[in-house]
C-alpha cells in the first residue's frame, strides 16, 4: 500500500503553472524567454485599492474574520451583483474564498458523490476536471469546434447530460479560448437546462469585464432567472482589478449551498486574508474607470496577436470576444519537422520545440482538452507580444514537410 492518497493518481499538476515555472527557470539560467503562459494581467493593482489595504493594516484589521467573508465585503458583492448583473443575492447567499479556484473547489467537494457527472465543455480551464476528479466525480467533456467559435452547441449539451449529471461548469468569456456567449447563445443553452431540473450550473464569470467590440456580457441566471435556485455564480477580483496575488474570489448562490461551502472552508483554510478582503471592498465599491481603459489595451493586443499569428505558416487563429487569450490551431504544422530535427506529432511537441528553439513559452492545447491547439496569454507588454509573434512566424517558416 502506497503512502500517498489514491486520489492523487487521478489528477495532474496545473499545466499553465508548469509552463510559467519552466519559463522562469530558463530565464534564471540566462536564456532569452518570452513567457505567454500565465493568465495574469501585467498591469499593477490600482493605487486606491492598495491604499485601502494599507489603511486596513493601520486600523488593525489583521485578525481572523468570519470564515466566508467580512460583512462589508459581502455587502459590496451583493451591490455589485445587483448593479452590474441584475441579480439579487443577500449577504447570506454570498461566499468569499481565497481566489475563485477555492470557491469552485469548495462547491464541488461539498456536492459531488462517486458516480456524479460534471459536464465541462472543451477546451476548458485546466483545473476544472481535476477538481471534479478529486471530489470523486466524473468529468464529461463535450468538444467544441473552431468553426463554432469554440462555443458549446445546445445539441451537444443535450447529448452530454445523463441521469448522473450533477453540474454544468460554464465559463464565459472562456479561458483558454476567449470565446464569449451572447445573450441569445446563452438562452439556447439555458433552455436545455430548463428541461433537466436536476442539473446545477457552476458559472465562472471571472473575465466578465474583459470583452471587446461592444460585446455585452451575460450570465446564466441573468438570462434565465428560473435557474437561480440551482446556480452558483462565481467571480473574483483577480483579472479585472489586477489582483491575482491578493487571492479573493466570491460567489452567489442558494443559501444551503453557501452554508455547505462555508463548512468545507471552515475545515481547510478558514477565512481569506483580512487585508485582501478590505482591498476587495474598495475594488468593488471604488472607481471602475480604469477597467474600460485597460480593456482597450487588451483589445489592441488581441488584434495584434490575431493578425500576426494568422500570418504564420500552418497557424489559424480565431478572433475571440473576450478574456486575454487566443487559442490558435497548429494543425497545419503537424507532421512537419523543425530546424533542430524534431518531428511535430502533437501540440505538446509544437510548444516544446517552440520554447526550446525560439524561446517562446505557450501552453499546449491537450492541457485544455482540445488538440491540436495552443493557448497564448496576451496579458503582457505589446513589445513582448510583437517579438513573440516574430519568433513564432520564424519557427513556423522553418518547418519542413514530411
Amino acid at each position: 500500500m502506497g503512502f500517498l492518497a489514491d486520489a492523487l493518481a487521478r489528477v495532474k499538476p496545473s499545466a499553465t503553472i508548469a509552463v510559467t515555472s519552466k519559463a522562469r527557470e530558463l530565464r534564471a539560467a540566462g536564456k532569452d524567454v518570452i513567457g505567454l503562459g500565465a493568465g495574469e494581467p501585467d498591469f499593477d493593482t490600482p493605487d486606491n485599492i492598495k491604499r485601502a489595504a494599507i489603511d486596513a493594516i493601520n486600523r488593525g484589521e489583521t485578525k481572523y474574520t468570519a470564515v466566508d467573508g467580512i460583512p462589508e465585503l459581502k455587502q459590496a458583492i451583493s451591490s455589485k451583483f445587483k448593479s452590474e448583473n441584475g441579480l439579487d443575492y443577500a449577504p447570506s447567499e454570498i461566499t468569499v474564498g481565497t481566489g475563485g479556484k477555492q470557491v469552485l473547489y469548495n462547491a464541488l467537494i461539498a456536492t459531488l458523490n462517486p458516480g456524479d457527472e460534471v459536464v465541462i465543455p472543451a477546451p476548458y480551464w485546466v483545473s476544472y476536471p481535476d477538481i471534479v476528479l478529486l471530489g470523486g466525480g466524473t468529468p464529461v467533456m463535450p468538444e467544441t469546434r473552431i468553426e463554432d467559435g469554440f462555443k458549446l452547441k445546445p445539441s451537444d449539451l443535450e447529448a452530454a447530460i445523463t441521469d448522473k449529471t450533477k453540474w454544468l461548469i460554464f465559463n464565459s468569456p472562456s479561458n483558454p479560448s476567449g470565446a464569449a456567449y451572447s445573450k441569445d447563445e446563452l438562452k439556447a443553452l439555458t433552455d436545455v437546462l430548463m428541461r433537466h431540473p436536476g442539473v446545477w450550473v457552476l458559472t465562472d464569470d471571472m473575465y466578465e469585464h474583459l470583452t471587446y467590440d461592444g460585446f455585452e456580457f451575460a450570465t446564466p441566471v441573468g438570462v434565465e432567472p428560473a435557474l437561480r435556485d440551482r446556480t452558483l455564480t462565481m467571480n473574483g477580483v483577480s483579472k479585472a482589478y489586477a489582483m491575482t496575488g491578493w487571492r479573493i474570489g466570491y460567489a452567489g448562490g442558494p443559501e444551503h449551498l453557501i452554508k455547505a461551502i462555508a463548512k468545507i472552508q471552515s475545515q481547510s483554510t478558514s477565512s481569506p486574508c483580512s487585508i485582501s478582503q478590505w482591498a476587495a471592498v474598495e475594488a468593488l465599491s471604488g472607481s471602475q474607470d480604469f477597467i474600460a481603459e485597460r480593456a482597450e489595451v487588451f483589445k489592441a493586443r488581441r488584434d495584434l496577436v490575431v493578425e500576426k499569428l494568422n500570418e504564420a505558416d500552418g497557424i489559424e487563429c480565431p478572433k475571440p470576444e473576450g478574456a486575454f487569450y487566443v487559442y490558435p490551431s497548429c494543425a497545419g504544422c503537424m507532421g512537419k519537422t523543425t530546424k533542430a530535427g524534431k518531428r511535430l506529432e502533437t501540440d505538446e511537441d509544437f510548444v516544446t520545440a517552440l520554447l526550446e528553439e525560439e524561446g517562446v513559452a505557450v501552453v499546449h492545447g491537450a492541457a485544455f482538452g482540445l488538440s491540436p491547439f495552443f493557448r497564448i496569454s496576451y496579458a503582457t507588454s505589446t513589445e513582448a507580444l510583437e517579438e513573440a509573434c516574430v519568433r513564432i512566424q520564424k519557427f513556423c517558416a522553418g518547418l519542413t514537410p514530411a
